[in-house]
């Protein structure tokens, strides 16, 4: 068995590979970071490959996809990905570019070109990291939250797809809560709600990704509050939101720091 594994050198991704090594699955190993792919290597009895890659660009993913395609992979977990916080009309053009090529572009193309080869095998999983952050809007973290429910959305769609077609693939999309990873501070924010471990919702989610389920909501606070969404105008929702994130800045002078960046 052999998992490839974009954003691997930290928290999610860095946790799933630890969980996946000790099912028997050999691991390839993908992120910019090859210090930390290196160390990571060492602690796994199954064969590792790392790959040492900026997924920001389309040329990258589609080397990524050309270098392994020959690979028997049954398993592709995307969850390379980044957020920022702040307004979004102020927002360094440069990050808004790249958050969409990583979070959007970057996982279409290997979705679609990893997921075609599962269908021409007809067998095989494919793991889309999301958010909770696609259930809702998130203003001062609004292209994050967009670009999530962007994910969220696109693996319904195709999950719905290869039913129809009834495929043996099987395709799910993890929404997780906030995450005790290095997100907040690449973000610059600090969660007001408790996090769980990146190592809980790897477990989590692997389990329930290998068992065919198609949306991953590790927090049953979050499970409950996605249900009640339904139920509020987006209107409502907007002031919620922008409540919450509010509350999620490093320091109350954020805002007005993060405008001359």
């Amino acid at each position: 068995m052999l998992a490839l594994i974009t954003g691997a050198s930290s928290g999610i991704g860095r946790d799933m590979a630890r969980v996946l090594s000790r099912k028997g699955y050999d691991l390839i190993l993908v992120a910019r970071r090859k210090d930390r792919l290196e160390e990571l290597q060492k602690e796994f009895n199954t064969k590792v490959e790392i790959i040492t890659l900026d997924l920001s660009s389309n040329e990258n993913c589609i080397q990524l996809f050309e270098q392994t395609k020959n690979q028997p992979i049954d398993f592709v977990i995307l969850n390379a990905g980044f957020g920022h916080c702040g307004y979004f009309h102020e927002m360094e053009m440069n990050k808004l570019t790249n958050m969409i090529q990583v979070n959007v572009e970057g996982l279409s193309i290997l979705f679609r070109l990893y997921l075609n080869l599962m269908v021409e095998k007809n067998h095989g999983y494919i793991m889309n990291v999301a958010s909770a952050a696609a259930f809702t809007t998130g203003p001062l973290m609004a292209e994050y939250y967009a670009t999530k429910a962007y994910v969220y959305q696109l693996t319904l769609a195709v999950y719905e797809e290869l039913r129809r077609m009834k495929s043996k693939v099987r395709v799910s999309v993890l929404c997780p809560g906030p995450v005790k990873t290095e997100f907040d501070e690449v973000a610059d924010v600090r969660f007001q709600m408790k996090s769980q471990t990146s190592e809980f919702v790897a477990r989590f989610a692997i389990q329930k990704a290998l068992k065919g389920k198609l949306v991953l909501i590790p927090s049953k606070k979050i499970a409950i509050g996605k249900f009640f969404t339904r139920f509020v105008s987006e209107k409502t929702l907007a002031k919620i939101g922008y409540s919450f994130q509010k509350k999620k800045m490093v320091s109350i002078n954020f805002l007005e720091v993060g405008r001359n960046r």
